[in-house]
């Protein structure tokens, strides 16, 4: 529920936030979810009920801009032919994030449960500093016809992105990426709990976050320079249908295997497919979105993460309740299969 809750909030502020970086610029709004992010995180560590449980993640989610808008002002300042391997960048931040972040939550842990939480109020604070001091406003170069009313919900116009020749079929692909992502990522851990030993052991927390530190190590080999050089080599569209065989195979495999090295192999072919497809079709998106309306575009692909979010996990969890190991599997295995067909 905490997830899904996160998920719906950010499933109408995506949109809103992406929309009016496109009027009023990308800095003040990525400043507003950050904080939105930082004050989140204070009330979820000083949280002494769980209804302060709820708010602290229902603001962090009514906020939640922080990746549609990075990405939004990459492809303000970026030329089309640049923008896989500069998005590539963000997945590096992510491997990092789950290279490190697990690592350091599960040390820190056992000084207590709001510990974490602290450190990564801090680090958002460190990224509100950034944008503020560092970032400089880049105007979008709006094209020549006069930019549209805006209105803050206005879902009519996001569907007609769904209707526009290239782009609707590539929202579609992102969609089916994120359900399959989302229902690996937040599967995982009960999956591996049920599946996997260590030392006598089912898998638990530090079991689990090693595999995250591996999944995060082999993102930031896959995207720290190996999508970039792919996508020079084989083309954007070509490299897409490769990685999306890749996530199929690999998420199916995941399903299949009993032992650690043989999980292990399956992650980095999983790996490699969802660390190139993530960056790759983002750039495909924004090259056929209007400059100007690269923003709702974006936040219109948040918004799809967060529907993915909200419904993934729960199929997810319900497989795995109902002891359907390999069923869970094949479920993201099979979003990708629907992406490679798209």
């Amino acid at each position: 529920m905490l997830v899904s809750t996160y998920a719906l909030c950010q499933l109408f502020s995506g949109p809103m936030l992406g929309r009016l970086s496109d009027h009023m610029g990308r800095r003040p709004l990525l400043l507003v979810s950050q904080v939105g992010t930082f004050i989140g995180f204070l009330i979820l560590a000083n949280a002494w009920s769980l209804w302060v449980v709820f708010l602290s993640r229902i603001i962090d989610g009514a906020t939640a801009g922080n990746l549609s808008l990075a990405q939004a002002y990459i492809s303000d300042v970026t030329t089309p032919d640049k923008r896989a391997k500069s998005f590539a960048i963000i997945g590096i931040a992510f491997g990092l994030g789950f290279l490190v972040g697990p690592a350091i939550s599960g040390y820190l842990v056992q000084y207590g449960y709001p510990v974490p939480i602290y450190v990564a109020a801090g680090l958002s604070f460190t990224s509100i500093l950034c944008t503020y001091f560092l970032l400089v406003e880049k105007k979008a170069e709006h094209e020549a016809a006069a930019p549209r009313p805006f209105a803050i919900l206005d879902w009519g116009n996001y569907v007609r992105f769904f209707r526009e020749p290239g782009l609707g079929s590539l929202l579609w692909q992102f969609f089916a990426f994120t359900v399959g992502f989302s229902g690996f990522m937040s599967g995982f851990a009960l999956f591996a709990e049920r599946r996997y030993t260590w030392h006598g052991h089912p898998f638990g927390t530090h079991e689990v976050g090693y595999v995250y530190a591996s999944l995060g190590f082999l993102g930031i080999l896959f995207q720290g320079g190996a999508v970039g050089r792919l996508v020079h080599l084989l083309g954007e569209r070509r490299l897409a249908r490769i990685a999306w065989v890749a996530a199929m195979v690999g998420y199916a495999w995941v399903g299949l295997t009993w032992t650690i090295p043989w999980l292990l192999a399956a992650a980095a072919v999983q790996g490699f497919g969802t660390g190139s497809l993530r960056p790759v079709l983002t750039s495909l998106i924004t090259q056929k979105a209007g400059r100007s309306e690269t923003g709702a575009v974006l936040g219109l692909t948040q918004s799809l993460n967060s529907i993915s979010q909200i419904v993934a996990p729960f199929i997810a969890g319900l497989l795995i309740q109902k002891g359907l190991l390999v069923a869970w599997a094949m479920f993201p295995a099979a979003a990708a299969l629907a992406g490679l067909l798209l």
